[in-house]
């Protein structure tokens, strides 16, 4: 890992034509499976009726519906997203579900939050951050999380991208944010071991290129 990146190399932050279309382009780039990947990524989430979730980087409010479909009147939502014009498209999409809400906040910055939430997920936004920016983030689940609860990643599996499949290779050199290139190439459960998680659980998708990756906060003292 010698290449140095920093926070201009980033781009988490969709504006304009892409976040106004964020949605249509998911499903032209996946010639239109995106939205049987996604609902299946929420079933395999195991949501129950009673979750709280905090939904980090909550886009669109596409995942956010999709998963108040699992819950109940005792179960909640609470997204995130630091986009004007996303944050304006996911209320539209969620104002009928009086269990979900979106707030604007960076997620890189301190959260509020304390022991609050049964599961934290976050979808396709950790590799657009610098390491330095994905710890904040990770401490920020850490406290967010009660104790057993999980935290889940949906993004990038491990791999190397100049020995993937040609276009997952062109994706990475030519569309990609460049720390994508920096997410895959390191062990995220080692990461989240060291950052008080473990009793791991992993799914994968589109050949293994892609996994959501559970990790659950362990009381002090527990074990990965």
């Amino acid at each position: 890992m010698s290449q140095i990146y920093d926070r201009s190399d980033s781009k988490v932050e969709i504006e304009g034509f892409e976040a106004r279309h964020y949605d249509l382009l998911m499903n032209l780039i996946t010639a239109g499976t995106y939205p049987f990947f996604i609902r299946r990524v929420v079933r395999d989430m195991a949501i129950q009726p009673q979750d709280a979730i905090l939904d980090l980087g909550s886009g669109s409010g596409r995942n956010a519906c999709l998963m108040a479909r699992h819950l109940s009147d005792a179960g909640r939502i609470v997204g995130l997203d630091i986009g004007v014009e996303m944050l304006a498209q996911a209320r539209r999409r969620c104002r009928h579900l009086p269990n979900v809400t979106m707030e604007k906040q960076r997620i890189e910055e301190t959260l509020h939050y304390r022991e609050e939430f049964d599961k934290v997920f976050t979808s396709f936004v950790l590799h657009g951050f610098v390491q330095e920016d994905r710890l904040r983030i990770v401490e920020n689940v850490y406290r967010a999380l009660r104790p057993g609860g999980q935290f889940l990643i949906l993004d990038y599996d491990e791999f190397e991208p100049e020995g993937s499949f040609w276009p997952v290779r062109y994706a990475f050199r030519h569309l990609e944010c460049p720390l994508a290139t920096d997410f895959v190439r390191r062990d995220w459960k080692a990461i989240l071991c060291e950052q008080g998680f473990g009793h791991f659980l992993a799914y994968r998708y589109y050949f293994g290129y892609l996994r959501l990756l559970g990790a659950e906060k362990l009381e002090v003292g527990g074990e990965g």
